[in-house]
C-alpha cells in the first residue's frame, strides 16, 4: 500500500498508452488532474491538436503553480519526460512546502503499443518508439532529482496530510475504558423545528449511533466562533435537566461551565439533582471562563486570569465536599461554604472534567479532577506529561485522570463528497486551511486518527461536527463508533 498525502504534487511519468490517464481518474477527482491533452482540446481543435501544445503547456504550468500556491492536490498528467518542466514543478512544490511525488509507469512496451493502437487517433508508432527511448534514458536518475518515487502498479491510499498526528510521537498511556469513547457536543441549535424537538431528535440519534453521551456549551449567548449572537441558545443546565428525563443511556454534562457563572454550592445542587433525575449519568465540566463580553453584559465581574483560576480551584474543592457525607465547610480564596447541606446526594461519583490548556489549568486538573479536556491535539504528549507530573505531586494515580479532546471535525463518505463539504462550509478561508482546522477526512480517515489519539492516551473525544443541524448528520458517525468499539 502506497500512501499519498493530500495535498501533494503528483507527476506522472510514462509513454503514450502506459495508462496514466486511467490511473489518475481512478484515484483522484477530475478537478485535481491537470492534463495536457484536455488543455489542448480547450485551446485547440482537440486533444491531438499538436499545434496547440505550446499554449496548452503554458496554461498547464500556470494552473500547477496556482494550485500549489493554494496547497491543493495537483496531479500532472503529461508524459513527464521533459526535464525542464518536471524539475520546475518540483521546485514549485518545494517552494510551497508540498510533498513531490513521481509516479512511474513501467508498463510493458507491447501493452502500451496495443493500447495506443486502440485509440481513435493513435500516436504514430515512431513517436512512441522515441518516447520509450527517452523514458529509458531518464528512468534511473529520477530518484536523484529529489522526488518521492512510486510505481503505478502498487495499491494507492490517499490520506489527508493534516490528519497525520499533529501531536507528534509520545508514549502510550493506558486509557480508563480501554477504548475510545465519542461524546456528541451540541454547540448550535439552528436546525429544523423548535428547541424541544431539536434536543429530543439529536439525543435519540446520538443514542442510536452509539455515542457515549451528550454535552452542551455553558454560555449565556452564542459564541462568535460558532454562530451569531441572536441565535436561539438554551441555558445549559435547563437543557440537561430536560434530557435527563429521557429513557436513554447517554451521559450528560456541560463542556464547560465557567466557574464565575454560578455559586459553587448551587452548582453542586444542580448537578446532583440532574444526576438523580438521569439515573446517575451526569458529568461536570469546569473551566476558568474566557468570554468577557457575555459576563459583562449579564452583570458579572470578569476577573483577571489569576483570580479566575483561584476561583476554579475553590470550585474544584467545594463540589466533592457538597456531594459527600455530612455538612460542607470550606474557606477558599474566592468562595466559601459554611455547614452547607445538599440533598439529594448524587447516585454515584460525578466525574469532574477541567477544560483548558494553560499550565495552571492542567496542574489543577492533575490535583483535583477526574478528567482533562483539551481543544485539539497539538502538544498532546507535553500536556499529558504535565498532567501526570501534577497528579503524582498531589499523590494521585495519573491513570485515574481521563484525557479527552474537543474536536470540530468534517467528515465525508469519500473524497468527492468531502471536497464538496469543504467548499460548502469554508467561507472565505482557504480550502487547505479550513480542512486542516477541522480535520477534514473520510470515515476511514477519522477512524485511523482516533486510534492514534487512543494510543497516545486519549480516552474520549467530544465531537462537534461542522455544520451539524439534523439527526441524519449524527447518524453518519455510527460506523466510526462501531469500528472503534
Amino acid at each position: 500500500m502506497q500512501a499519498i498525502p493530500d495535498p501533494a504534487l503528483v507527476v506522472l511519468v510514462g509513454v503514450s498508452g502506459s495508462g496514466k490517464t486511467t490511473w489518475a481518474s481512478q484515484h483522484f477527482r477530475s478537478e485535481e488532474i491537470v492534463s495536457s491533452d484536455r488543455l489542448r482540446a480547450i485551446v485547440g481543435s482537440g486533444e491531438h491538436d499538436l499545434d496547440a501544445s505550446a499554449e496548452a503547456f503554458s496554461i498547464l504550468d500556470q494552473i500547477v503553480a496556482a494550485r500549489l500556491r493554494r496547497r491543493l492536490m495537483t496531479v500532472v498528467d503529461t508524459l513527464g519526460l521533459d526535464d525542464g518542466r518536471r524539475l520546475s514543478h518540483l521546485a514549485l512544490a518545494r517552494e510551497h512546502g508540498v510533498p513531490a511525488i513521481l509516479v512511474v509507469f513501467e508498463t510493458p512496451e507491447e501493452l502500451s503499443r496495443q493500447r495506443n493502437r486502440q485509440r481513435s487517433r493513435p500516436v504514430p508508432n515512431s513517436v512512441v518508439t522515441s518516447q520509450m527511448r527517452r523514458f529509458r534514458q531518464i528512468q534511473d536518475r529520477l530518484i536523484g532529482e529529489g522526488w518521492d518515487v512510486r510505481l503505478a502498479d502498487a495499491e494507492v491510499l490517499i490520506r489527508p496530510a493534516h490528519l497525520e498526528s499533529q501531536s507528534g510521537p509520545g508514549p502510550a498511556r493506558e486509557t480508563l475504558s480501554g477504548s475510545l469513547r465519542l461524546v456528541l457536543h451540541l454547540s448550535r441549535f439552528n436546525g429544523v423545528g423548535d428547541l424541544r424537538s431539536q434536543l429530543l431528535s439529536m439525543a435519540e440519534a446520538a443514542e442510536e449511533a452509539g455515542f457515549d453521551g451528550i454535552s452542551v456549551m455553558d454560555h449565556l449567548v452564542q459564541i462568535p466562533q460558532v454562530g451569531r449572537q441572536w441565535e436561539d441558545f438554551p441555558e445549559a443546565y435547563s437543557s440537561l435537566a430536560f434530557l435527563a428525563g429521557r429513557n436513554n443511556n447517554l451521559r450528560l454534562g456541560a463542556l464547560v461551565t465557567a466557574v464565575s457563572l454560578r455559586n459553587p454550592a448551587l452548582l453542586a445542587k444542580i448537578l446532583a439533582t440532574i444526576d438523580v433525575l438521569s439515573g446517575g449519568r451526569t458529568f461536570c465540566g469546569l473551566g476558568a471562563g474566557w468570554f468577557e463580553a457575555e459576563q459583562v453584559a449579564y452583570g458579572y465581574d470578569f476577573d483577571a486570569p489569576g483570580q479566575r483560576l483561584n476561583r476554579l480551584e475553590d470550585v474544584l474543592r467545594i463540589l466533592p465536599l457538597m456531594w459527600g457525607p455530612g455538612k460542607a465547610s470550606y474557606q477558599g480564596k474566592i468562595h466559601s461554604v459554611v455547614e452547607a447541606v445538599s440533598y439529594p446526594r448524587p447516585i454515584g461519583k460525578i466525574p469532574i472534567i477541567v477544560g483548558g490548556r494553560g499550565k495552571r489549568t492542567i496542574t489543577l486538573a492533575g490535583q483535583y479532577a477526574d478528567g482533562l479536556n483539551l481543544i485539539g491535539e497539538a502538544n498532546l504528549p507535553q500536556q499529558i506529561d504535565l498532567l501526570e507530573s501534577s497528579a503524582r505531586n498531589a499523590g494521585r494515580d495519573p491513570d485515574s485522570i481521563e484525557v479527552s479532546i474537543l474536536d470540530t471535525p468534517l467528515m465525508g463518505t469519500d473524497r468527492h463528497e468531502l471536497a464538496g463539504l469543504i467548499e460548502a462550509h469554508r467561507g472565505r478561508m482557504p480550502a487547505s486551511v479550513f480542512a486542516g482546522r477541522h480535520n477534514a477526512g473520510t470515515v476511514q480517515d477519522h477512524i485511523e486518527r482516533f486510534r492514534r489519539l487512543a494510543a497516545l492516551g486519549v480516552g474520549a473525544v467530544f465531537v462537534s461536527p461542522v455544520g451539524l443541524s439534523s439527526p441524519e448528520g449524527v447518524s453518519l458517525w455510527k460506523p466510526v463508533i462501531e469500528t472503534l468499539r
